[in-house]
């Protein structure tokens, strides 16, 4: 979750839905009730879904109220061995994330059964009720197919926990920054299957009437299935949007440095597209392969985007600020368009920024070319070959195939 990095200069009202009990979570829903849809309504709400659809994001819901598991703590720690260090995947603001197993004792079988990722609150957090309370409520009513899937929670005495479907090969975080022989690079393509799945995801909250600014947007909270397919994780400082009549909320400055859009961090006035700035930053990441903010850089270079900004409009710039890990392994069109996407991402003003479904297409706009360069051409010899009935001419001896060019990357285990 998200660090607060200025003084709580404003007051931060928290996102419900529902009332807390010391058993758990009471859900408030609305008596009216709707079908089960694998599209969302451009109109949804926080409430059962109505009004006419305008937009559609397929595969994506906001439920009508939550279907969350209630989890016991003895369930939880017996799923994590009593939460042994060796289960450890991660640990961030909150507290630990802990590899766990479900049904172990039904199976009989010592790390078998449903493998879950837990998050437990340490006691000595900053971060504690109302960022777990966020969570619930908003994983609780969403489903993505680029949101992690929250499955249930835990709330006895002082013990804070949520469980997470378990995401295979960790975070993007750890692959473009990772060090060691675990850590192989990403190919081009995988980057930008991973950065479109992200783009979805967001586009996701923003479309709904009552929108849902993520607020934390950063590398570390996209997570990656065993296919490399994105999801956002970590909602503890998600926000509903602003009022029809609003152009935005006053909030706490909360986010973490190098990601947080400057209106934000300024004001305290947070935007739906102060998310589209966060993205922009993970963009100048994912084509340089540098952290949003690393000190150990010389002091220019401590904020990647104020460093870097100046060089993505220029194309041999660009070039000597790409990630040295590809090896030049990626189209020098698409890098430019990327480069130019994520200027866009990070105007100065949010109004000047483009919506994220805006995003989006631009994205698969630049995959979709990609595809096409892929597809094998007919040179215009063998079209004259064809066109006088002559068989064409193969220069590649069947004894010599050609090799496949993608490789297998082994890629390190750990995650969140």
């Amino acid at each position: 979750m998200g660090i607060c990095f200025s003084n709580a200069s404003h007051n931060q009202s928290p996102c419900t839905t529902g009332h807390f009990s010391s058993a758990g979570i009471s859900q408030t829903t609305s008596n009216t009730t709707s079908s089960t849809v694998s599209n969302v309504s451009g109109k949804s709400q926080f409430s059962a879904a109505s009004g006419s659809v305008d937009e559609v994001y397929p595969n994506g819901e906001i439920l009508p109220h939550s279907s969350l598991r209630m989890f016991s703590f003895t369930e939880l720690k017996a799923a994590t061995r009593n939460f042994r260090n060796d289960t450890v995947l991660g640990e961030g603001g909150f507290g630990k994330v802990y590899k766990g197993w479900l049904d172990e004792r039904a199976s009989g079988k010592s790390g078998s059964g449903t493998v879950i990722a837990v998050k437990k609150l340490n006691s000595e957090s900053l971060q504690g009720l109302e960022e777990w309370q966020s969570e619930v409520n908003f994983l609780g009513r969403l489903s993505h197919p680029n949101l992690v899937k929250l499955l249930g929670y835990c709330w006895e005495d002082k013990e804070l926990l949520l469980v997470y479907e378990f995401m295979q090969k960790g975070s993007l975080e750890n692959h473009l920054f990772g060090r060691g022989s675990a850590a192989q690079p990403l190919p081009w393509n995988v980057r930008l299957k991973i950065v479109i799945g992200a783009a979805r995801g967001l586009a996701f909250l923003h479309a709904s009437e009552k929108q849902v600014i993520y607020r934390d947007f950063k590398a570390s909270n996209i997570l990656l299935d065993g296919s490399y397919n994105a999801k956002i994780s970590d909602f503890g400082l998600a926000k509903l949007g602003p009022s029809a009549s609003q152009s935005h909320v006053t909030t706490r400055v909360m986010g973490t440095h190098g990601y947080a859009a400057p209106e934000y961090v300024a004001t305290g006035h947070l935007y739906v597209k102060s998310d589209v700035y966060g993205f922009g930053v993970v963009l100048v990441e994912m084509l340089t392969g540098l952290r949003a903010l690393d000190t150990n850089r010389p002091s220019h270079q401590h904020n990647l985007v104020e460093w870097i900004k100046p060089h993505l409009s220029d194309r041999r710039k660009l070039k000597d600020k790409m990630d040295s890990r590809l090896e030049g392994k990626y189209p020098s069109r698409a890098a430019v368009q990327i480069a130019q996407l994520a200027l866009s991402c990070l105007g100065p003003e949010p109004k000047t920024r483009p919506s994220m479904k805006e995003v989006v297409e631009k994205l698969e706009q630049i995959e979709a070319a990609n595809e096409r360069l892929k597809e094998p051409r007919v040179s215009s010899r063998h079209q004259t070959a064809y066109r006088y009935g002559q068989q064409p001419l193969h220069h590649r001896s069947p004894l010599h195939p050609r090799h496949d060019v993608n490789r297998a990357y082994p890629l390190p285990r750990r995650a969140y």
